[in-house]
């Protein structure tokens, strides 16, 4: 009887897990659709040149958040030779593929005092980083809603290009080297299949 009721609840376990795992491939396939079909730079039939690495669960990662007072802030550079000011928000450490990591996010500065001041985001590079993804790295958007208390989930099939990856018409932050991931992110939007293509705007 022991056995038949382990059995039947392992067997729960597995159908729940199952069920969890379609639903989390069918909400990042919608995330994906949305992403593509409301893109503010490519449009038309250059939406066949979207590439993603398939859907992997295991790279959604919850970490502790770390909040930093940063009242200074700094400038990064971005993809066409200019700076923006941004701040340190925070930091969330995690663990991925048996490592430990720690990512840093930041708050634009010029962005503090309108509708978008919640916004926040974690520009990364890894080593698909002008391979297998765009050169300039990727980022994840957050808002600053999305911490619990002291915890934080990232997803990085959630992860896309900045729009520098599609025109050069735009001026990308790039990743500081601090948020520098030293293995392949296989996960979130590959490089774009097509070299810009478009104009001026």
């Amino acid at each position: 009887m022991k056995m038949l009721t382990t059995t039947i609840f392992a067997t729960l376990l597995f159908i729940s897990q199952l069920f969890c795992q379609v639903n989390y491939n069918k909400d990042l396939r919608t995330f994906r659709t949305t992403y593509m079909y409301t893109h503010e730079v490519v449009k038309g039939k250059d939406i066949q040149y979207f590439r993603f690495f398939t859907i992997d669960s295991n790279y959604r990662v919850t970490g502790n958040f770390e909040r930093i007072t940063d009242t200074v802030g700094f400038t990064m550079k971005t993809s066409g030779g200019t700076t923006q000011d941004y701040f340190k928000y925070g930091k969330i450490n995690f663990r991925l593929k048996n490592v430990e990591l720690q990512l840093f996010i930041y708050q634009s500065k010029s962005l503090l005092h309108t509708s978008y001041r919640d916004y926040l985001f974690i520009p990364f590079i890894d080593s698909t980083t002008g391979d297998k993804s765009y050169g300039s790295g990727r980022y994840i958007d957050l808002l600053t809603s999305d911490i619990k208390g002291n915890h934080l989930t990232i997803d990085f099939n959630k992860a896309y290009n900045p729009y520098c990856a599609y025109s050069n018409d735009y001026h990308c932050p790039l990743p500081p080297r601090e948020n520098f991931v030293p293995f392949a992110i296989k996960a979130g939007e590959m490089a774009f299949g097509k070299p810009h293509h478009y104009g001026s705007k």
